[in-house]
């Protein structure tokens, strides 16, 4: 009997929210539960509760020299104990090709990415559609799947809130007193939180304080007894910071950057009346709960990149392509966008 499915991405938040559609494909299809390697600490906290997840493996880094890494130890030694089956590559840095080589996975077991998972008709696709489409192959080797399942199914990503999130989201929300309508702004993204206010302001997706300020105006003129919560990692509460000053500091506006651990923050994502944020994971995981969403997208492309879902998602910028910034989004076309959700 083979081994497992198996999924190997080692992704950015949004990466893993997007890679589940793969992950509940590829459980139907072979009738059992699908084994993953990943890294980062959003990973655990995003897929654990998956029911299509078997074992998650962890890798702390693929660049680190092995004789000094004991998560690459471990992962060539739990490769080598599960034996062959069928290994959906997501990843092919050169890193994780010589992991895999050194534990023995063999060429004829990995189903790869290939141009036609990309594009479809001269149309660049989603990254969960190429996913789908990739997922929907077999190695060479074999392994031939259980089950023909339609993939319209799994189309969007969809993450887990259990009700132990919840307790502790509506606990929280009481401490905090945030009992009215909750509106999320997630202005920042893994690449601005660790740039510091000066660096994150060159950015890319970064839009100006003022600009958020009056978007919350325009929040409160529709929704009076609405929160703002500002969404961030701990280390982008010094950016937060910035936005609430420009607003006043009123007491309607939270910056809770230091308290929305990923459980936390799913579960308020799912209880909230909608998100505004810029291209970055949180907004990949409002998408795949269903909250009602705005997006502002700077040079990466929608086309590729845009979150979906099953609720109601706008999607502003991005028009230029790599020339495209946030900041040329102007405060009235953001309101627009959430006044229209």
């Amino acid at each position: 009997m083979s081994a497992p499915p198996l999924v190997v991405r080692c992704g950015a938040f949004g990466d893993i929210v997007m890679v589940t559609t793969m992950i509940r494909l590829l459980a139907a299809r072979y009738g059992s539960k699908v084994d993953v390697i990943g890294s980062g600490s959003w990973t655990p906290p995003l897929l654990t509760n998956e029911p299509a997840l078997g074992h998650l493996q962890m890798l702390t880094s693929r660049k680190t020299p092995y004789l000094l890494c004991p998560s690459q130890w471990a992962l060539v030694r739990w490769l080598r104990a599960r034996g062959r089956g069928p290994v959906y590559l997501c990843d092919t840095d050169a890193g994780m090709e010589t992991l895999l080589k050194r534990a023995g996975v063999v060429e004829e077991d990995i189903v790869r990415r290939l141009p036609s998972d990309d594009e479809r008709d001269g149309v660049t696709r989603l990254w969960p559609d190429r996913w789908l489409s990739m997922g929907q192959r077999n190695p060479t080797a074999g392994y031939p799947a259980r089950h023909d399942v339609d993939t319209a199914q799994f189309r969007f990503p969809q993450l887990v809130v259990t009700d132990e999130n919840r307790s502790d989201a509506n606990q929280w929300r009481h401490s905090r007193r945030l009992d009215g309508p909750l509106v999320l702004f997630q202005p920042g993204n893994k690449r601005t939180h660790k740039r510091g206010t000066v660096a994150t302001r060159a950015h890319p997706k970064h839009w100006a304080p003022s600009h958020w300020a009056a978007l919350a105006q325009a929040v409160w003129g529709a929704l009076p007894e609405a929160s703002i919560v500002l969404c961030g990692s701990p280390m982008e509460h010094p950016v937060l910071e910035e936005i609430r000053v420009a607003a006043g500091a009123p007491a309607r506006m939270h910056n809770l950057a230091r308290e929305l651990p990923i459980p936390r923050l799913l579960a308020l994502i799912e209880q909230a009346h909608s998100m505004v944020s810029v291209d970055t994971g949180p907004a990949h995981a409002a998408a795949a709960l269903g909250c009602p969403l705005v997006v502002m997208f700077g040079n990466a492309s929608p086309e590729k990149w845009r979150p979906i879902g099953p609720g109601r998602i706008i999607v502003l910028g991005g028009a230029n392509g790599a020339e495209s910034r946030v900041s040329d989004i102007p405060p009235d076309s953001a309101i627009a966008g959430w006044r229209s959700l």
